[in-house]
């Protein structure tokens, strides 16, 4: 076949996949609602998954010590399951109480906020023009930002209110695939092309290695900084305690970022009650934040990404810019993947050019 065809081929399968593209789009009103319903059919399954890969490594643990594999779920199901469902049972009543009570004064600390934005820019006001325009930009820019996130979360909050049947039905699915794991491994690679079962096995290997151990050791460390912050702040005397620890564990999850979006809300609380509540929060976050860096994301997590800080950091903005908070959380993860699966290809393509060259 000359070159001419060949570009000849290459031009009508694009004009084909534009075609498609552009009848696919057309008729999107016909299949986004099945695409809507299979979602919400698959994400019950997704979280199940989720959770059956985080504690199967412990249920196998205890199966290789002798003991059964239903019993060894069991066990683990009581802990799990048992724990979070105390800690619902007890946090979630006062959650409520600190939520209900902070919209109640709401107005007061919106109009607290704004006395101190007003503060700061009547203190600035004689600082050069570029420099005060910058302030009053940033004010504005971080303003709006905080209305995305709240409007995210609290929109967030509402599904999952909304949502009880399914995640009632979460710990059944995931016990089953506990029960079922090898049977359902053994499944997928059935169904998988025999030329792609050593490859992909390497390839599932090498995320497993570096994202498993990541996604366990820091849903571990968010859980002890939650905890610790909530009790530190009700120490302090810090109002709403409880709600502004779960902000910084559940923020913490996002590397380097997480701590500093964790922290706003904690100072804007603080900053309505005294100057001293606020030194307080920022030393009680960064005195958290050194714990974390120093000693517990060594002891747990360890190295286990491989990655420069730098590389985090662009994956991190990256996320920010296409999905929001969601992107923030989802970014190292996805960087992880997309590394591990270049690590591969390239080690196929120079594996591939060995065979073809003659010996």
């Amino acid at each position: 076949m000359n070159i001419q065809m060949k570009w000849y081929y290459r031009l009508g399968f694009l004009l084909l996949l534009f075609i498609v593209l552009f009848v696919f789009i057309k008729l999107q009103a016909i299949w986004v609602p099945f695409l809507e319903i299979l979602i919400s059919l698959l994400v019950p399954f997704s979280v199940a998954a989720f959770i059956t890969y985080l504690l199967h490594p412990i249920v196998e643990g205890l199966h290789q010590r002798g003991l059964h594999r239903g019993v060894s779920i069991l066990i683990i199901y009581i802990l799990f399951f048992g724990g979070a469902g105390f800690a619902f049972y007890k946090g979630i009543p006062a959650m409520i109480r600190q939520l209900g009570d902070l919209a109640e004064n709401a107005p007061y600390f919106a109009e607290q906020y704004r006395q101190m934005v007003n503060n700061i820019v009547d203190q600035t006001s004689t600082w050069p023009a570029g420099i005060h325009e910058r302030i009053e930009d940033g004010i504005t820019r971080m303003e709006q930002w905080l209305d995305g996130v709240l409007a995210g979360t609290m929109t967030f909050l509402m599904d999952i209110i909304n949502s009880i049947l399914t995640i009632a039905v979460i710990p059944f699915i995931a016990f089953y695939m506990l029960k079922d794991f090898d049977v359902m491994k053994k499944a997928a690679w059935y169904l998988t092309p025999r030329q792609w079962r050593q490859p992909g096995t390497k390839f599932l290997h090498e995320v497993d290695k570096s994202l498993g151990s990541y996604i366990r050791g820091q849903l571990l460390i968010c859980l002890i900084i939650g905890v610790l912050s909530s009790l530190f702040f009700w120490m302090a005397g810090i109002k709403y305690s409880l709600l502004l620890g779960a902000i910084v564990g559940i923020t913490n999850v996002i590397p380097y970022f997480g701590p500093i979006i964790g922290a706003i809300p904690a100072v804007i609380i603080a900053a309505t009650m005294s100057v001293k509540m606020v030194l307080l929060s920022l030393v009680i976050v960064f005195s958290l934040q050194f714990l974390e860096g120093n000693i517990l994301s060594p002891l747990i997590v360890g190295k286990s990404l491989h990655m420069h800080p730098l590389m985090i950091m662009f994956a991190l903005l990256a996320g920010e810019e296409v999905g929001g908070i969601l992107g923030l959380i989802l970014a190292v993860p996805v960087l992880v993947v997309l590394r591990a699966a270049l690590i591969h290809a390239k080690d196929h393509i120079i594996l591939e050019r060995k065979k073809e060259r003659p010996s």
